[in-house]
């Protein structure tokens, strides 16, 4: 993949993170998905799992910003974002996963509705209310089940999130 098309890829990415469509990734970005996740499993933020997926959203927001806002303005322009995040993660999409871990670890406990681990079908509610299309979260929650036991382990998703976030041409 050529330098131009790989600029793209992550730039579509930034639209995952900018949750309100502002033009900007922010805190709050990180916070209205965590309150999306919350709403759609029922889950109160005061909650144990509640709190442990805002503390998740915050830290993966401190990662993006040390990452990407080079101004220090608190939030990731789309052009930061794809200077910053694109040549900080093409060499190593695996340290973007390792800074999302926390919430990712927290959004798996939340989607985990009867303590033996999220499924695809969870997955894909979780994909789909943070703006995934529905037959397109269909579909990668399904491929998120790598060895195919039904449930989908932290180890499954930081993979695929590293590809996502590294921008894989198959993710």
């Amino acid at each position: 993949m050529d330098s131009a098309e790989y600029e793209r890829k992550i730039a579509s990415r930034f639209a995952t993170f900018d949750q309100d469509g502002s033009g900007y990734i922010d805190r709050e970005d990180f916070s209205t998905a965590a309150r999306a996740v919350l709403a759609e499993f029922g889950v109160t933020a005061r909650s144990d799992r509640g709190q442990a997926l805002f503390a998740g959203a915050e830290a993966f927001w401190q990662g993006m910003a040390g990452i990407a806002d080079v101004d220090g303005d608190q939030r990731v322009s789309r052009e930061e974002f794809v200077t910053g995040a694109a040549k900080r993660l093409r060499d190593n999409p695996q340290r973007f996963a390792e800074i999302a871990r926390p919430f990712l670890a927290a959004v798996v406990a939340v989607a985990d509705e009867d303590g033996s681990g999220a499924t695809p079908r969870t997955a894909a509610r979780v994909l789909r209310v943070l703006g995934t299309a529905p037959d397109l979260a269909a579909q990668v929650a399904a491929a998120l089940d790598a060895d195919g036991d039904g449930r989908i382990e932290e180890p499954e998703i930081l993979t695929a999130f590293a590809a996502y976030c590294g921008v894989d041409p198959d993710a």
